[in-house]
């Protein structure tokens, strides 16, 4: 894997405000890095530079061999057209272009304009159906993926994503991460500023800034996920048991340290430890009720589809409630005929489908 970005020493003053203080960090090709921080950390600011928004003060930064600190204003331009894909949280559509004027538009900044060439990048984020219609008359949602068909038009070597999933409800957002996936997984480099520990998770790397510093650099594991799943499940089966649950009885699969891997669950508020005991935070009870609903589910399915025994059942639900997407979560439940409890009688959060189910189906 080669290095794309390469980052030394980058200080960004504004006046007598220093935004970024010596940060050093390289990206690598085809690399999908979470950058966290609290606000006013540098994030932005740290984008705008990658991005040839804004100038660095002293320091290098270089981009698929292209130094920033030695372009002028106009290849400051070609780099941007040439190379960065931007997709911003308040989408910067122009409101008067449809759908396809909007993306062709990042064409013309590249002094070539593809109309068959927009209408498959709209194609690709699942907006064929929509290539006319204004941005008023798009949702929050298909605005955003508007602007990320706009962001890939010319083929980029660096998309940077601000908050991407900031103004979206929770469908949505899905939506577009299901979309940064896809382009994770066909090699693209992504730097994507987020507040949510939850969609960090799905990066390969997470960078921390605060204070103009660089304070964390993580690879972000996907065994950390499944180990962060089992633990929220534990708790939660205690709270429905009427137990507390003690830090000395938590286990992790495969001998991992649970003191260490509850730290970690606390610093992305999932849980708190008060007294030895652990309790869901509100975004971990969240986390949890998906897991278990998932698990419950996928162990009715095997036991009631396939016909699978009891402890294959289990084995099989412990595996597949990891990798089931909420479209495929509720189209279990609706196959299934929105069951209430699992093969062993426990309860099954209900999910959104379940509020649409007919009247006569509720018991």
């Amino acid at each position: 894997m080669s290095t794309q970005v390469v980052i030394e020493s980058l200080v960004k003053e504004y006046g007598t405000l220093r935004a970024l203080d010596g940060i050093s960090v390289k990206i690598q090709a085809g690399e999908w890095v979470a950058l966290m921080g609290p606000s006013g950390s540098g994030k932005t600011t740290l984008i705008n530079i990658l991005g040839g928004l804004d100038a660095l003060t002293s320091g290098h930064v270089v981009v698929d061999g292209v130094d920033l600190a030695n372009l002028g204003e106009s290849e400051l331009v070609r780099y941007r057209a040439e190379k960065i894909g931007f997709v911003f949280q308040q989408f910067h559509l122009v409101q008067y272009l449809t759908a396809l004027e909007n993306v062709m538009l990042a064409q013309y900044f590249h002094s070539v304009t593809d109309e068959a060439q927009a209408a498959e990048a709209l194609k690709r984020v699942g907006l064929s159906h929509r290539m006319t219609h204004l941005p008023s008359q798009l949702s929050g949602g298909e605005q955003q993926r508007v602007a990320i068909a706009r962001a890939l038009i010319n083929q980029p070597k660096l998309i940077l994503a601000d908050e991407p999933t900031g103004n979206l409800d929770e469908a949505n957002e899905e939506i577009v991460l299901a979309l940064f996936r896809e382009l994770h997984s066909a090699g693209h480099t992504i730097l994507m500023v987020t507040h949510d520990p939850d969609i960090a998770q799905q990066a390969d790397r997470r960078i921390e800034l605060a204070h103009g510093h660089l304070a964390v650099d993580q690879r972000v594991s996907m065994d950390d996920g499944i180990h962060f799943d089992h633990l929220l499940e534990q708790i939660w089966v205690c709270g429905e048991e009427g137990n507390k649950a003690d830090v000395e009885h938590i286990r992790t699969p495969g001998g991992v340290d649970p003191v260490r891997t509850l730290a970690r669950m606390e610093d992305l508020q999932l849980v708190r430890v008060q007294d030895h005991e652990v309790q869901l935070t509100e975004r971990g009870e969240s986390r949890a009720r998906d897991v278990v609903r998932r698990h419950r589910l996928a162990e009715r399915l095997f036991k009631d589809t396939f016909r699978i025994d009891d402890h294959e059942a289990h084995t099989q639900a412990c595996k597949f409630e990891h990798i089931i997407s909420p479209e495929l979560d509720q189209r279990i439940c609706s196959f299934l005929g929105h069951p209430t409890t699992c093969p062993h009688g426990n309860p099954i959060p209900p999910g959104d489908c379940c509020n649409h189910k007919p009247k006569e189906d509720a018991h």
